[in-house]
């Protein structure tokens, strides 16, 4: 497979750390409040790659975090007068429900930064003691220009940086030794949560929780790490000089990067009143569709979203589950007996579609390609398979397409949907379950009704529900 490396600035071929096993690292969302459309385009992306990756038989260890201590969490909690704890359980909760939504697969690992927090110290102990960091009333910095490395994921100048480093809007400015130089621990400030550390009450700096999670749930050398282009620098920048001048190992063979999601070729705000969240579009759209629209487009190319193009995507996805459904009824009422001599010729073709979409997908990822193959295959299918069609040639020919739409996270069976009295009973159980402290199956039925599209919402009435 060739994965177009950040790093390199060109096509590599992946070649992991460990034979048949690949770690993979994709920067989570901050939980402060609900996803949005732009946080979705690296889940799917990525979850795909994973999915991909499974298919061919590795054995993988996807690891992306929650980011559940920080300004905008502590902010959201001031002005509800709760704990930021709440706020960050809160979110990372419902994130998950999208998630699902989404199709995404759960993590094998899922940290939380505030649960790392020994770790992120004893990086800082380390870092201090190698010289690459000090402290300044409380403050940690790393010394940047001690990295001679610098740069080197981005691209960027220390010297260029320096003489326009608007870019670096860090506080502490006239403490630092260089105004280059990033923290690592920030000292307490009144109503903030915190811990204790060798330099007093405080928390870590965003860049230094990706580097201890990644190193205690993957390890020193992680083999892809991923993430939105938009964290390239200094995020993963940062990441890289912490890392690998406390490790003394490089840090991640290969990095990947998702281009930007515009709104109507427009960038996402909310000054602009185009800022969606993922719970609010599926309210409009089955989440299905958005990540087929997500994986339509090449993963590094610029995307926008927009209604038509969404509305395209939704017709194409149609097509696909169409055809899904017409082998289900041959397979089901087709001849029966063994596979003719023309079947036998066109059970020949499936394959070679199959080795098409491998063929898109080792090039760097590339989705839309691969569903071209797969409306190909439908075209295929549709003329190959009728009524006169023997079951087993039916079957192996919604076998074919099921294998690529699962590849890519989508699915091709239409889902029943649930009766109204289906869904009342089953959120019955759920409030029965609660209340028995049995959270385990409440959770459990939620997520089932989250998968067959119904949003639940808690109120101080009751529950309420509507369908996605």
């Amino acid at each position: 497979m060739k994965i177009f490396n950040t790093l390199t600035k060109k096509k590599d071929d992946f070649v992991p750390i460990n034979e048949g096993k690949v770690g993979i690292y994709v920067c989570g969302p901050t939980v402060y409040d609900y996803i949005h459309i732009g946080n979705a385009r690296p889940m799917i992306v990525f979850d795909t790659l994973r999915r991909y990756f499974e298919y061919k038989g590795y054995e993988v260890n996807y690891v992306s975090n929650f980011t559940d201590v920080d300004d905008k969490i502590i902010k959201k909690a001031i002005d509800e007068g709760v704990e930021s704890t709440v706020i960050s359980e809160r979110f990372i909760e419902e994130c998950k429900k999208d998630m699902a939504g989404l199709n995404v697969k759960e993590a094998t690992t899922h940290p939380k930064a505030t649960e790392e927090i020994d770790d992120m110290i004893a990086m800082v102990e380390t870092l201090i003691a190698k010289e690459y960091a000090y402290e300044v009333n409380g403050t940690v910095y790393f010394r940047t220009r001690k990295f001679s490395d610098y740069g080197k994921l981005s691209k960027k100048n220390l010297d260029d940086l320096r003489a326009g480093n608007r870019e670096l809007k860090v506080s502490g400015q006239d403490e630092k030794e260089d105004a280059l130089d990033f923290v690592l621990w920030k000292p307490k400030k009144e109503g903030e949560p915190s811990w204790p550390s060798p330099w007093g009450e405080g928390r870590p700096g965003w860049h230094l929780e990706c580097s201890v999670m990644s190193k205690k749930y993957i390890g020193d050398v992680i083999d892809i790490h991923a993430g939105g282009e938009d964290l390239i620098f200094p995020h993963h920048e940062n990441e890289i000089a912490q890392s690998e001048a406390a490790n003394n190992a490089e840090f991640a063979r290969y990095w990947m990067h998702n281009g930007f999601l515009k709104i109507n070729n427009e960038k996402m705000s909310k000054s602009l009143g185009n800022f969606f969240t993922v719970r609010e579009i599926s309210e409009k759209y089955d989440l299905q569709v958005i990540r087929f629209f997500m994986l339509s487009a090449h993963y590094r190319s610029p995307l926008n979203f927009s209604a038509d193009l969404v509305e395209s995507s939704k017709n194409g996805l149609d097509r696909i589950k169409t055809a899904a459904s017409k082998l289900e009824e041959v397979m089901a009422s087709g001849v029966d007996g063994d596979i003719n001599v023309a079947e036998t010729a066109n059970v020949a073709e499936l394959y070679a579609y199959v080795k098409r979409f491998e063929d898109a997908m080792e090039d760097d990822l590339n989705t839309a390609d691969a569903i071209s193959v797969i409306f190909e295959l439908v075209k295929f299918v549709n003329t190959t398979v009728t009524a006169d069609s023997t079951k087993e040639y039916a079957a192996k020919a919604y076998d074919t397409l099921k294998l690529l739409a699962d590849i890519l996270g989508i699915n091709v069976k239409e889902e029943a949907m649930l009766l109204d009295e289906e869904i009342e009973n089953l959120i019955q159980e759920r409030q029965d379950a609660r209340k028995a402290k049995n959270f385990a199956r409440a959770d459990e039925i939620r997520n089932l009704l989250t998968e067959k599209g119904i949003i639940l919402e808690d109120t101080r009435e009751g529950v309420r529900w509507k369908r996605a």
